[in-house]
């Protein structure tokens, strides 16, 4: 075997593939985009880019991907392959691993020491948002998963910032899979500054030496009476809801035609008559809400099985009985034909489906034979995991389950730590089997997997790719995918399968010429400079436009968590902000007089932003006049400025004119509201801050150096000017004011 044989990568530890090697030339030559099938080693090729950026030029290497376990997985393989300086041991130093869990100021610190950081996306935006460290000496921007690049996700803002900020930016972007899509692998190289595609497939004349045989089987599964008869009274239920749409004059698919996308266009009909305020649209939009929980009983039932629909009735029921549970969920547990069926179902005391007991009967078989084995199951939905773990344990296969963070009803995600954790005990041998969701679909380094199930088929081709890589890396696989007949495990085998062969075809096509994005080398002024007015964002805004456009601005963006508000400029204004739709749905459902009353409260310049060119007084069934009082109540009783925004652009155009306001000569000289405060340091805050020339900062600054409001109206000029922040001019009209006659 032949080895990769470079000054900064480790001897005799990669293989050299020749068409690794050509990709990575091709790569160091223009922004390049590489599509590789799961197993083919895009890891090796970032690697082997990254080691000759860092030897030909001075800088740092970024590398990017969406989740903590695969970032944790690309610094585990760089410091396990590269070298530095000239054939040495790296330092720990040299390795910077950046995520929501290192802190801002670590962080920063790291960056400066370090020669290859690895983040998560949303970490370096933010950080770059807020200046904490600069992207010009970066010399390769790596991006793994680099399908997810479209609409407002970090990668995109990342890319455009590193390409215009960057002396020498060159950008690498891996993925397995970026859709069958056309126009969103266009929009994923516009997005990233994308000038080549460099894509290999299993039967490329120079990747069919490392390919390992895959075995893919469908088994078609029978499904049992008592489901089938389930089956036929929710398509009963949900015929009713249909013909009573059709009644209002809705243009309604067929039952067996219900696809997500037929809901979507029913919806947009309703959502039309809402609009121009006919009153059959909410009655329609309960009915719509309806046709949606029961097609997805439909689909559990058929796909996932008898504990799974069980579990979901068991929460409409919850929701129905709820005063809080929506109209649509009332109504529905009330059908009597729903309630006989939640009776029949409730007296099921086992899995009737049979794909629960074909996982086990195959994960049992190639264990047999294979007692080394390492299987993965997937499932789309938290309860069949579960169910599989229950079913496989009690068998006496060791196996756990991996899935995301989020906690949903009793059932606890995984943190990141956790999934860590998970797969290194599946790496080890402890579990031989994995039953995951989603989560598992992308970038898992487990190569001695021999097995994949797909418990149901799923229409998308990016994630079936993703989980048919998950075995064959190393060695020969098998993948099985379960197909109940008559369902649309059916419809979504075949559409996965033409999806993933018109996606082969058109990354065929687009290597074969290549996008030639132009990219912008030179550097815009502003990127250079943080000189722009000053605005504090909360963090949680992080992922609007709003905040991209502000930075595109110029303006200079700190970031901290706000107890009130989402933006704050000075120590005078804050500034809340909430679509249309936010508004109007914060009116009915939350506080919103709370929430704006406390803004209010807090400073002496609230403001309020209503974003969106959507009708106000439309988006709900609420009566116009509530909407002008609610008006009326935020601006004339609380005191709050309200400003109407067209979208995020508008909106961060408007703080930043906001901002310069504030932060330019006349900001402290505006005259001094009324306003109640709550304490009586504010009181004296609020006293202090009306003489001329001092607002809320000057003041604070001046009686934490007095100690008292007495103190500062006795000192003299030259002691007043001591303080920092605190000119001549200040100082006398304090002196001044304080000792002029009142007449």
């Amino acid at each position: 075997m032949n080895y990769v044989s470079h000054p900064l990568i480790r001897p005799q530890s990669i293989e050299e593939r020749r068409y690794q090697i050509s990709i990575a030339l091709r790569a160091l030559d223009m922004n390049t985009m590489v599509v590789l099938p799961t197993g083919l080693g895009k890891t090796a090729v970032a690697l082997i880019v990254a080691a000759s950026r860092l030897y030909s030029h001075q800088g740092k290497v970024l590398v990017l991907a969406p989740t903590k376990p695969l970032v944790e997985q690309h610094l585990r393989f760089f410091r396990q392959h590269l070298l530095f300086r000239e054939a040495t041991e790296p330092e720990e130093s040299d390795f910077a691993m950046f995520t929501g869990a290192t802190p801002p100021a670590e962080r920063a610190q790291a960056w400066e020491a370090c020669r290859i950081c690895f983040a998560t996306p949303q970490v370096i935006k933010n950080d770059c948002l807020s200046g904490r460290y600069s992207l010009t000496d970066v010399v390769l921007l790596v991006v793994d998963e680099c399908h997810r690049a479209v609409g407002n996700y970090a990668y995109v803002f990342i890319a455009n910032h590193y390409c215009n900020t960057a002396k020498s930016p060159l950008v690498l972007a891996m993925t397995a899979s970026p859709g069958g899509d056309r126009l969103k692998v266009q929009e994923v190289c516009e997005n990233l500054r994308i000038e080549a595609v460099e894509t290999r497939v299993e039967t490329d004349e120079d990747v069919l030496p490392y390919i390992h045989e895959r075995e893919i089987h469908y088994i078609n599964v029978d499904l049992p009476p008592e489901l089938q008869e389930a089956l036929a009274t929710l398509r009963r239920l949900l015929e009713s809801r249909l013909e009573k749409l059709a009644k209002l004059n809705y243009q309604v698919p067929k039952v067996d035609k219900l696809s997500i996308k037929a809901l979507n266009a029913l919806n947009a009909q309703i959502q039309q008559r809402i609009q121009s305020r006919d009153p059959s649209g909410f009655i329609a939009a309960s009915l719509h809400a309806e046709c949606m929980k029961l097609r997805h009983a439909i689909s559990l039932a058929e796909t996932q099985g008898s504990e799974a629909l069980k579990l979901y009735l068991a929460r409409l029921g919850a929701e129905g009985a709820s005063n809080s549970g929506s109209k649509a969920s009332k109504r529905l547990v009330s059908d009597p034909a729903y309630r006989r069926l939640v009776e029949t179902v409730a007296g099921w005391k086992e899995e009737l489906h049979p794909k629960a007991s074909i996982v086990r009967e195959l994960v049992q078989a190639q264990l047999a034979v294979h007692p080394d084995s390492r299987i993965i199951v997937f499932a789309t939905y938290r309860d069949t995991v579960q169910t599989l773990v229950d079913t496989l344990t009690a068998a006496g296969i060791p196996c756990e389950r991996f899935v995301g963070q989020a906690s949903r009803d009793a059932e606890r995600g995984l943190s990141q730590k956790e999934q860590i954790a998970t797969l290194a005990r599946f790496r080890a041998g402890e579990l031989k089997c994995l039953i995951a969701t989603s989560v598992g679909e992308e970038g898992l380094d487990v190569p001695s997997t021999d097995m994949v199930i797909f418990y149901e088929a799923v229409p998308s081709e990016i994630r079936s790719i993703q989980r048919k890589g998950r075995t064959g890396r190393s060695g020969s696989g098998t993948i099985i995918v379960l197909v109940t007949k008559g369902t649309s495990d059916e419809t979504f085998r075949y559409v996965s399968q033409n999806r993933e062969r018109a996606m082969m075809r058109g990354i065929k096509m687009m290597s074969a010429a290549p996008v030639h994005s132009p990219t912008t080398r030179q550097t815009e002024i502003l990127t250079f400079t943080s000189s722009g007015p000053a605005i504090t964002v909360d963090d949680r805004e992080t992922s609007s436009r709003v905040v991209e456009r502000l930075h595109e601005l110029g303006a200079s963006i700190s970031l901290e968590r706000l107890d009130l508000g989402d933006y704050a400029i000075g120590d005078r204004i804050l500034i809340e902000r909430k679509t249309v739709q936010d508004f109007v749905t914060t009116l009915v459902e939350r506080d919103l007089f709370g929430q704006i009353h406390a803004m209010a409260d807090a400073v002496p310049r609230p403001v309020l932003i209503i974003e969106g060119s959507d009708d106000l007084y439309a988006v709900r069934n609420i009566h116009p006049n509530a909407i002008r009082g609610t008006l009326a109540a935020i601006m004339v009783d609380m005191g709050v400025a309200l400003i109407r925004t067209r979208d995020p652009d508008d909106t961060a155009e408007t703080l930043y004119v906001l901002a310069q306001r504030e932060g330019g000569e006349r900001g402290e000289r505006k005259a001094h509201p009324k306003k109640s405060y709550r304490s009586s340091r504010e009181e004296q805050e609020y006293v202090l801050a009306a003489f001329p020339n001092v607002g809320l900062k000057s003041a604070r600054l001046l009686l934490e150096h007095f100690g008292s409001l007495k103190a500062v109206i006795e000192a003299e000029p030259e002691e007043l000017m001591a303080v920092d922040g605190i000119g001549e001019k200040t100082a006398s009209a304090i002196w001044d004011l304080a000792r002029r006659p009142y007449r």
